[in-house]
């Protein structure tokens, strides 16, 4: 007997640390892009997973890496790479414009502190 899964397209993943209990950073994220793009994103997906990992893939594509990137997105970054790749044309209003000090942050991005529970 096989079981045919219905996954809808385009589909968002956010997985996470439980050790380090990222599970409400996830869940937070998931509904910010959910508000965002309504039903532009065909699927959600929140991931339990272990090592550290924070990773955000749309349709198998990793499009944020906490552990590549030093440190954990900005609602408005996701968005943004979101947008992207599933609505170019659209207008994320105040999350496309950038700051000053935002403009300086890029050149030296932010360390986050490593978690203490999981071994990389």
């Amino acid at each position: 007997m096989s079981t045919v899964i219905d996954v809808k397209s385009p589909r968002v993943s956010i997985e996470y640390c439980t050790k380090c209990r990222w599970m409400l950073r996830a869940a937070w994220l998931g509904q910010e892009l959910l508000t965002t793009f309504d039903t532009m994103i065909g699927e959600l997906a929140i991931i339990p997973g272990s090592a550290a990992v924070f990773q955000i893939k749309v349709n198998d594509v990793i499009i944020w890496d906490r552990k590549e990137k030093g440190r954990f997105p900005e609602v408005k970054e996701v968005k943004q790479l979101i947008r992207d790749i599933i609505a170019p044309e659209m207008s994320l209003g105040h999350s496309d414009r950038k700051k000053p000090v935002e403009q300086q942050q890029e050149q030296e991005p932010k360390k986050e502190e490593e978690c203490k529970t999981c071994v990389e």
